[in-house]
């Protein structure tokens, strides 16, 4: 038997065995220098796991499908660059699981967002997006003010993500119930977005 380029092509089971050789050969040479380089498992300057209001609006982020729309990774191109600011680095995402990078933008990036408007701007903007833009194309949330955060179990969440390596301290953790008090769904989405980018862009 000969292994040509022939026989391969006639023969299926060779075709996907080295098709998968291939592809994994090439992925663990991609893939695995990024375990041993500090930028990528070490977190930038100034980055911290996120508070409890804001880990909470993050899951919110997620369950309201804000990804769909908003990626969270700037890409270092000049068009992306002068539009949004400096690009994503991964070490700004270390603390993040999953992280929220995306390949689809049907709204803007909202990387760089946190502190560019106001958090009376961002609870009309969710009761009501054509409020403030006009030509917006996003629905409304408005049933995020009616709801407390206050059942939400924050504690196990942060426990989780300490036992994958996110450095919260047992005082952290005890303490997070009482960040939550007398707050809405509303109050922990507009917090999550208000801390995006921060403290990156102080770098700059």
């Amino acid at each position: 038997m000969k292994l040509n380029h022939d026989y391969i092509e006639q023969n299926s089971w060779w075709l996907i065995i080295l098709i998968v050789l291939v592809v994994s050969v090439g992925g663990l040479v991609q893939i695995v220098p990024l375990y041993f380089q500090r930028q990528t498992t070490e977190p930038a300057a100034g980055i911290r796991p996120l508070e409890p209001l804001r880990l909470v609006g993050r899951d919110l982020y997620i369950r309201e499908g804000c990804y769909v729309c908003h990626s969270q990774m700037i890409r270092p191109f000049r068009a992306e660059t002068l539009r949004y600011g400096h690009y994503s680095v991964a070490g700004e995402f270390v603390y993040d699981h999953p992280f929220q990078w995306g390949s689809k933008r049907t709204g803007p990036d909202l990387a760089r967002i946190g502190g560019r408007f106001s958090d009376e701007w961002h609870r009309i903007h969710f009761n009501n997006p054509r409020d403030v833009l006009p030509n917006s194309n996003m629905p409304a949330y408005p049933w995020l003010a009616e709801r407390s955060v206050e059942g939400a179990n924050v504690q196990a969440r942060m426990r989780a993500l300490k036992a994958i390596g996110v450095p919260y301290t047992a005082e952290q953790i005890a303490a997070a119930p009482e960040a939550l008090k007398g707050k809405t769904e509303l109050d922990a989405m507009i917090a999550y977005l208000q801390g995006l980018g921060v403290e990156l862009r102080k770098m700059r």
